[in-house]
């Protein structure tokens, strides 16, 4: 595994062009067929120019009024509506939002390692960026390498922040174990194993959360599976067990949580 130091990177920046030239400068020193290249969003972002400078955003009425309830900034607030499908709730400093196949805090706007006064938004299209990321990797080096964009969050009842895949390219997200032996022989029922977002958490150990300045981590010998149109999948909230039990109502129609 290898971290990419590629300097701070900028709106327009061509990101897998800083990446080819650091790589020289590591053990790696070039991508090669099969290799895996993780990037964090936030830089990512930036390059496709989804920072916001907070002066040009104008509160609405609903911004008002979440900031309000949960203590946010209304201009952030105002952000995260714009980039979410549904607000479901929050805490103080925190809007609960669903966003594509995503449910997470504040949509993905994050002020960290952002610009003073400025904002990053997530990827539009997270697997559209990991596709074009692939596709320009392909014609730069004649490599075929697999793409996993990644993000830092939090889990339920847990405390710290652990990687996790937002979106991919080249590489089966999600390896289905259902119906293979256990030691004892039993059948797996439901076990499904997030090889995306393992290789994301492992990713996390070099690229850091602070000022490490490692947006890009590459990991080589991995076996994977190769998949060219893969997509990181979400299930229904219902078929969920934490969201599905949140959601359940008694017989008087009370909701609990």
């Amino acid at each position: 595994m290898y971290g990419i130091t590629t300097g701070l990177l900028e709106p327009g920046d061509d990101i897998v062009g800083r990446v080819i030239t650091a790589l020289v400068q590591t053990e790696a020193k070039e991508i090669q067929d099969h290799d895996i290249l993780l990037f964090a969003e936030s830089p990512l972002s930036t390059t496709e120019g989804r920072n916001i400078r907070l002066a040009d955003v104008v509160p609405s009425s609903q911004a008002a009024t979440l900031a309000e309830k949960y203590q946010l900034d209304p201009r952030i607030a105002e952000v995260v509506i714009a980039e979410s499908d549904k607000i479901l709730g929050g805490i103080p400093g925190f809007l609960l939002t669903a966003r594509g196949n995503l449910v997470l805090p504040n949509a993905g706007v994050d002020g960290s390692n952002a610009p003073e006064g400025w904002v990053t938004r997530l990827p539009e299209d997270a697997d559209a960026s990991a596709a074009h990321i692939r596709k320009n990797i392909r014609l730069r080096t004649e490599k075929e390498v697999a793409v996993i964009i990644i993000d830092s969050r939090t889990h339920a009842m847990r405390l710290g922040v652990s990687g996790i895949a937002i979106g991919c390219s080249g590489i089966l997200p999600i390896l289905d174990e259902r119906g293979k032996p256990d030691l004892f022989g039993h059948e797996l029922q439901v076990t499904r194993r997030a090889i995306a977002d393992s290789l994301a958490s492992t990713a996390e150990l070099l690229m850091g959360e602070a000022n490490e300045g490692v947006p890009v981590v590459l990991i080589r010998d991995y076996q994977y599976i190769f998949a060219e149109d893969a997509k990181i999948e979400s299930i229904a909230p219902t078929e969920d067990l934490f969201f599905g039990n949140l959601m359940k109502k008694d017989q008087n129609g009370t909701r609990y949580g």
